[in-house]
């Protein structure tokens, strides 16, 4: 899944591709370099032209906003990805099951103010919390009729978690991965802060091997799509490191 931030305040690459045309672009050319999925953070005229021009790839909404995702699915889009996993708008659980679209659930807690700090990093067990509230999330998906085959669960690598909390739920994936019955896990590592924390690389635009290395690992414990700015070099680590565990 590549990463395409339309907006102008994402941490890594905020700014960069705040015209339709450019946002294209780059997202022609992650697809050129493997992705499978492009996940757009922005405007609808984006998913409208790259629906047109590509039919045949596939269009994520990264969204906490009912009718955003609604606009975003009548535009093209296959999928919303919701950080808030329906705690700030139950509303797109409907929306999704009325179009047939993917939906991914990402752990999190507080708005979107505050999700991405520490602020609310507070567990007795963060395992067994994640576990417990992206099950009440999935349940919550399931029963406004979205169906089971559409959701991908995302434990939420660095939102409301620390360095610790964030490799503890890396950690527990083949857990989170039979989470009522099994859904397949999204991971979304790519330059994160605890890769930095880890490597002393301060920049995250600088972080692609610290990256690579956390989303083979992901893999190896079950994770089935990963989110990431770079998608050329993470396709191809993640493809030799399948074939090696196949």
């Amino acid at each position: 899944m590549g990463i395409l931030n339309v907006t102008p305040d994402s941490f890594s690459d905020g700014g960069r591709f705040v015209s339709t045309e450019a946002a294209v672009a780059h997202a022609e050319a992650m697809l050129a370099e493997g992705a499978d999925v492009v996940d757009i953070g922005g405007v609808l005229p984006v998913i409208e032209r790259l629906a047109a021009s590509h039919p045949d790839a596939t269009l994520s909404i990264d969204t906490v906003k009912s009718e955003v995702a609604r606009a975003a699915l009548e535009a093209g889009a296959h999928i919303v990805n919701d950080v808030s996993a329906l705690r700030l708008d139950p509303a797109i659980a409907l929306a999704c099951a009325q179009a047939g679209a993917g939906l991914v659930l990402m752990h999190s807690r507080g708005d979107v103010s505050d999700m991405a700090s520490h602020v609310h990093a507070t567990y007795r067990d963060v395992v067994d919390e994640v576990l417990s509230e992206l099950g009440e999330r999935l349940q919550a998906a399931k029963a406004a009729g979205v169906a089971r085959d559409c959701i991908a669960l995302d434990p939420g690598v660095g939102f409301a978690k620390r360095t610790a909390q964030s490799l503890a739920v890396l950690g527990a994936l083949p857990r989170i991965a039979v989470l009522d019955g099994g859904h397949p896990v999204l991971v979304g590592v790519s330059r994160k802060r605890f890769i930095g924390e880890i490597t002393g690389v301060r920049d995250a635009a600088h972080r692609l091997g610290g990256t690579l290395g956390a989303n083979v690992a992901a893999l190896a414990l079950g994770a089935r799509i990963f989110r990431v700015h770079d998608v050329r070099p993470a396709r191809e680590a993640l493809d030799v490191a399948w074939q090696i565990l196949r």
